[in-house]
């Protein structure tokens, strides 16, 4: 049987645990050489520790695979382009770029820091944008290459105390969506995945009535490892005609999220005023309008 992903140079950022561990070590297992990037930081980002990434590396050596452990950070420009200079130094080319890092500072909105904010940003948004444009001219070159983002439903649909995060995942579709329709003349890809999946970032939901310990045990069903087939396939060339979509994962389902187009219009002849929006315009519109929902409200059925 043929791997799907035989020889391909693949980079996979917070690779060293959760998610983009598993992401790393199946697509190893499907034939890459990987790049294990991961600096070692606490789910916060504080901190730095290279062992993560190299038991990851090990890991897969153990396997009968290919990998190399990176320890940059996403969250600065020339940090992140090294990543891109692991690949190439490496293994002579790139082939596709998984965007996975992130940290966790969630607050309340008005009791957040700037800091908190800055800090989400530039790890998830920023880092996404840094290895991803590091990459972009190899891409460009070869005329071929996948891009796998992560969002989040707390960006999609909404979640309390997470302004910084669910900005910077709602950012990262932006992102997506601009390289796919710029780079989809050269044949590279772009797409995004939003996970539901048990990690150490889900650990810091707080748990304190019995409605939040169900909901909590629910997750911890949903194992990072379902997460990496849907990772996998996105970045080989049986994928190659899928670019510009955002893609959930949930245990064995698979979702194709919506994305934003008009729901319905209104028109007055004569132009607006306040006065006729609000007797005219909005209560025309009102029907339409989204309620307030969070991540529950939308998957309210427990993981198939």
């Amino acid at each position: 049987m043929t791997k799907s992903l035989q020889d391909k140079v693949i980079i996979v950022t917070g690779a060293g645990r959760g998610i983009g561990r598993e992401i790393a070590l199946l697509c190893a297992a499907e034939g890459a050489k990987v790049v294990v990037n991961d600096p070692g930081g606490a789910a916060d980002g504080a901190g730095s520790n290279a062992a993560p990434a190299e038991e990851v590396v090990e890991e897969i050596k153990k396997r009968g695979g290919t990998a190399v452990a990176n320890f940059e950070s996403v969250a600065e420009a020339i940090p992140a382009s090294k990543i891109v200079k692991t690949a190439t130094d490496h293994f002579g080319r790139l082939d596709g770029v998984v965007n996975n890092a992130g940290i966790l500072r969630d607050m309340i909105f008005h009791k957040m820091s700037v800091e908190a904010f800055e800090a989400v940003i530039k790890v998830h948004l920023m880092g996404s944008f840094y290895v991803s444009h590091a990459a972009a001219r190899i891409f460009r070159e070869q005329e071929s290459g996948s891009f796998v983002h992560f969002t989040s439903t707390s960006g999609l649909i909404g979640n309390f105390g997470q302004a910084n995060y669910a900005a910077a995942k709602l950012g990262i579709v932006g992102l997506s969506k601009s390289i796919a329709l710029d780079m989809g003349r050269f044949n590279v890809r772009s797409n995004c995945v939003s996970p539901f999946a048990w990690t150490r970032m889900i650990g810091t939901i707080p748990i304190e009535t019995d409605a939040q310990k169900a909901r909590v045990e629910k997750i911890k069903q949903m194992g990072p490892e379902k997460i990496a087939p849907v990772c996998a396939y996105l970045l080989g060339d049986q994928a190659k005609d899928v670019t510009g979509q955002i893609f959930g994962v949930r245990m064995n389902e698979i979702f194709l999220f919506s994305q934003n187009r008009p729901l319905r219009s209104v028109h007055r002849g004569e132009g607006w005023t306040p006065q006729s929006i609000a007797e005219h315009g909005m209560p025309a519109l009102k029907d339409s309008f989204y309620k307030l929902d969070r991540s529950a409200d939308i998957f309210p059925w427990d993981p198939v």
